[in-house]
């Protein structure tokens, strides 16, 4: 069982939310494996499959609440010179506008251990590049529910947070 512990990070939110039908360029979410598990044994197909699992929640998520993702197929080069789009000094803000989004939108789960995890998901002006929201939280178990629960919990306190 997942057990949230910590809202660690909140980016500043706009006092109304995001805009309503508005046009996401959304560059996924990165797995990080900072646990000595990960240097031995290499990457785990589990946790591959988690990391594809939130991505589709997520996009789903945005989907259903009238959100229009756009494909990154022009920017897929620019997305590929880089280690990770969620620690790139706001590349994604820069192809966002290219993809003429209104927004960016990047995450990123870190493996501090196969118990501790930490996961975050940013959302940024993509005119600007400020932080519109943004929260990140620490989660216990590394399966399916705790993955979820973690996301589910940023969604629903952070990102879709009226």
């Amino acid at each position: 069982m997942a057990i949230l512990i910590a809202v660690v990070w909140a980016g500043a939110v706009q006092a109304d939310g995001l805009s309503p039908g508005a046009k996401i360029a959304f560059f996924g979410i990165s797995f990080i494996d900072t646990s000595t598990e990960g240097a031995y044994n290499g990457i785990r197909e589990d946790e591959t499959a988690r990391l594809a699992m939130l991505k589709d929640y997520v996009r789903d998520q945005f989907t259903e609440r009238g959100f229009t993702l756009l494909p990154l197929d022009t920017v897929e080069t620019e997305m590929n010179r880089v280690a990770s789009v969620a620690d790139c000094n706001f590349c994604d803000v820069i192809m966002a506008r290219k993809l003429e989004a209104d927004y960016s939108m990047v995450g990123e789960v870190q493996k501090v251990s196969n118990l501790i995890l930490a996961m975050n998901l940013v959302v940024r002006d993509a005119a600007e590049g400020q932080h519109v929201r943004g929260i990140s939280v620490d989660i216990r178990g590394n399966n399916d529910k705790s993955w979820l629960r973690g996301m589910r919990y940023i969604l629903k306190n952070n990102i879709f947070k009226e």
